[in-house]
């Protein structure tokens, strides 16, 4: 059974609205989109590191109860699990601080078996922290040689924009690695000082990785790919709660649709057509848009419903062919 393997922080999101605080979940960039594929009936399996506390504990349990395995998280004692802040804005935009009590020696990461056609994502600045980064180059190298699908999101955010330089080598090995790379204009603009998804994929994406999914909010997602395909897919309109994890979502739903469609690496080296792509995007943005709607960091629990039956409906369908 083909699975998902995320690697990321893990962090607790208080949420104010107004100067105050109105929830407290459980979130990371890449957490977000795990626990929304869990919710969605996908294998997935997380691997992090939280502290030895009340949040981590918590974090962890909402891990197990929503269908993600957590045998591949490390328990640091005496260290606070991190937190953040996160400040919504009148168009329901977030601004972040965070509070982080990071280990003085990081575990190795145990890694689960990975076979052919699994799914790794990863993502944000846990990708290119040099902290951690021999851990993950391994978990890299380990579902390349496998043969397993890399998918990487930039997310690079403006409250790192003084790591650039430093953190530079890192995100381009990240790019090299990768099968299809996601980003957005925020990240661009803070990495690259670029706002043109033409010019970014041309000048600082293409010569690492062919197939590049610019996302810009509202604005239309712009997709490249293999033999010059460049492809725009509107974004409907909707009503927004929250936009926190709207583009962890976004990479939830398209792993998501590689499953549902039985995409594998394979068909992506050797390129798929625009329906196939646009099948993708689709799923992707139907996970985003889900996302907003609540104030929460991933697709609501009766929308994983749906696309569990879905999937667990296509499986069988593909069983019987």
């Amino acid at each position: 059974m083909r699975k998902v393997i995320g690697i990321g922080e893990t962090v607790l999101d208080i949420i104010f609205r107004n100067h105050k605080p109105v929830e407290a979940v459980p979130g990371g960039s890449t957490f977000n989109g795990i626990v929304s594929l869990g919710r969605a009936g996908v294998n997935t399996k997380f691997l992090s590191e939280v502290g030895n506390d009340r949040i981590g504990e918590y974090v962890t349990a909402f891990l197990k109860e929503n269908g993600v395995s957590t045998d591949y998280i490390n328990v640091y004692p005496g260290v606070k699990s991190p937190v953040s802040l996160a400040f919504l804005d009148e168009h329901n935009n977030a601004d972040y601080i965070f509070y982080k009590d990071s280990p003085r020696d990081r575990l190795d990461f145990s890694f689960p078996k990975i076979e052919p056609d699994d799914i790794v994502v990863f993502g944000s600045f846990y990708a290119v922290d040099t902290a951690v980064r021999p851990q993950l180059a391994g978990l890299l190298d380990n579902a390349r040689e496998h043969g397993a699908i890399v998918y990487y999101d930039v997310n690079f955010r403006r409250a790192h924009s003084s790591d650039v330089m430093r953190v530079t080598p890192n995100l381009l090995d990240n790019l090299d690695y990768a099968d299809i790379v996601r980003g957005s204009r925020e990240d661009f603009e803070v990495l690259y000082k670029m706002d043109n998804p033409d010019k970014v994929y041309s000048s600082e994406i293409s010569f690492y990785s062919k197939r590049f999914i610019y996302t810009d909010g509202p604005k239309p997602v712009v997709l490249f790919a293999d033999g010059g395909l460049r492809e725009e897919y509107p974004v409907a309109p909707a009503d927004t709660v929250s936009t926190i994890g709207a583009g962890d979502n976004f990479n939830a739903g398209f792993v998501y649709g590689l499953m549902k469609y039985g995409i594998t690496r394979k068909d992506i080296v050797n390129g798929l057509d625009g329906e196939q792509w646009g099948k993708l995007v689709e799923c992707a943005q139907m996970f985003s848009a889900d996302c907003c709607r609540g104030i929460f960091n991933y697709v609501s629990p009766e929308f994983g419903m749906r696309m569990k039956e879905e999937l667990k409906n296509n499986n069988e369908t593909n069983d019987r062919d």
